[in-house]
């Protein structure tokens, strides 16, 4: 008998509104609900949100075993596309693998611009990264560690898997590769976003991006008092703020 795979809160969320839209992008092993207060915002000032579920997340880890990279990017582009008919101009926000993403779909899709917060450029320096798809055989899973929250409430609410699969990690590698050699060719205005106390991905990655960009147009906007989830984050008004503001500007 059928019954519901997405875990309860975790579900996408879509919030009409003006006529700009913004898609929203979770993270690796996240829920669309790390987005929802970011997506509130945005909808209370007239703009047009979709939070999308990425493909294999919010059900469960074994659906994300079965996900490839290439899966990832084609939910970005169902949201993309399912803005476009609603909306004259889309924006891309993501966090995480969902600022990866967002960057990465600049290169293809005709996006009017890309906000991505606690992105990753490259994953740090393991010599099992060179053996991981072998490696996912012998361990199926990679433990996370200790938590940065520096919002105990929203820690306490936070819905993710576990753990990491080794596959998606090896999917995450091999979709860096990839985004990598696309950030030339992004050429929107871009909006980086990243936590000095971030412990998931360290701080100069952002700065790596941002120097890899083709765009014109792009800001680094740091923050002090946040972990790894920045819009659940203390720092969160700050960087909602900047997001707005940054969306009425290029939404003309």
């Amino acid at each position: 008998m059928p019954f519901p795979q997405t875990i309860p809160s975790a579900e996408p969320f879509f919030l009409p509104a003006g006529r700009t839209g913004c898609l929203l992008l979770h993270g690796l092993t996240g829920a669309p609900k790390e987005m929802r207060w970011m997506g509130d915002h945005l909808c209370a000032n007239q703009v047009t949100v979709l939070g999308m579920r990425l493909a294999g997340h919010a059900t469960s880890p074994a659906a994300l075993e079965r996900t490839r990279w290439q899966d990832w990017l084609a939910s970005v582009e169902d949201g993309y596309n399912l803005l476009r008919e609603c909306c004259e101009a889309v924006f891309v926000c993501g966090l995480s693998l969902g600022g990866t993403l967002a960057l990465y779909s600049a290169s293809f899709l005709p996006v009017r611009g890309v906000i991505a917060m606690s992105s990753p450029y490259q994953l740090p320096r393991d010599w099992r990264l060179n053996f991981v798809r072998l490696l996912r055989r012998i361990q199926p899973r990679v433990e996370k560690g200790a938590p940065d929250w520096h919002n105990p409430d929203a820690a306490a609410g936070h819905v993710e898997y576990p753990y990491y699969p080794t596959a998606a990690i090896a999917e995450l590698r091999d979709l860096l590769g990839e985004f990598r050699a696309a950030l030339p060719q992004v050429n929107v205005p871009v909006l980086l976003v990243h936590s000095r106390q971030d412990r998931g991905v360290a701080p100069a990655n952002m700065e790596k991006i941002h120097a890899a960009l083709g765009s014109r147009e792009k800001h680094m906007l740091w923050v002090e008092n946040s972990g790894h989830v920045i819009p659940r984050e203390p720092d969160r008004a700050v960087v909602f703020s900047a997001a707005l503001d940054f969306i009425r500007r290029h939404s003309l």
